[in-house]
């Protein structure tokens, strides 16, 4: 992957979520309102965007790590259990992760179906977590947001640096690879 270290503030990362509009799915900045839609999380990680939703149906991430570096790969089955434990731990760490340290059957629905992995509308997916954790967030006036926030800074570093531009700069490559410059992260 070509996901560059980043050492991100949690107050860029809340205020980003302050200022995402619920119901209109728009991150309204001083650079302008963006729309963020499944195709715009999918180009910023590089994931699909289209096709069926995910089904919306444990361990803990500790767990899950050292499941993961215990197996072996000698034969199709243990290829396929760590493929299923590696999707786990990168729902949970980063695409959807909460602050629950446990698998839920969010994260546990997308494995059963291995060979179709990739086919699965994830930009959704990951949308419709922010959504939900930003929505609790506000209702629960809780401390901590849930979703992949940093979807949210990708996308907003992305679209502020080339708003003038048309068409995505770099089709080939994830946002996350092409638009952050480190010299706009703090620390």
């Amino acid at each position: 992957m070509h996901i560059l270290p980043m050492n991100v503030l949690y107050k860029l990362l809340k205020e980003l979520a302050n200022s995402f509009k619920l119901g209109k799915n728009t991150l309204k900045t001083s650079y302008g309102s963006f729309k963020v839609k499944p195709k715009i999380i999918g180009a910023a990680l590089s994931l699909n965007a289209s096709g069926d939703l995910l089904p919306d149906k444990g361990n803990t991430l500790k767990k899950l790590t050292d499941d993961m570096m215990s197996i072996g790969v000698e034969n199709e089955q243990d290829c396929l259990m760590f493929k299923r434990i590696f999707i786990l731990y990168i729902q949970m760490a980063f695409l959807l992760p909460t602050k629950i340290s446990k698998v839920s059957p969010v994260h546990i629905a997308p494995i059963f179906e291995m060979k179709k992995i990739t086919e699965g509308n994830w930009g959704a997916h990951v949308l419709n977590f922010i959504i939900k954790g930003i929505t609790n967030y506000r209702l629960k006036k809780k401390k901590s947001i849930e979703g992949c926030l940093y979807a949210l800074m990708i996308i907003y570093f992305h679209l502020a640096k080339n708003k003038d531009k048309k068409g995505e700069e770099n089709p080939g490559l994830p946002w996350v690879a092409t638009g952050i410059e480190s010299s706009w992260l703090p620390g």
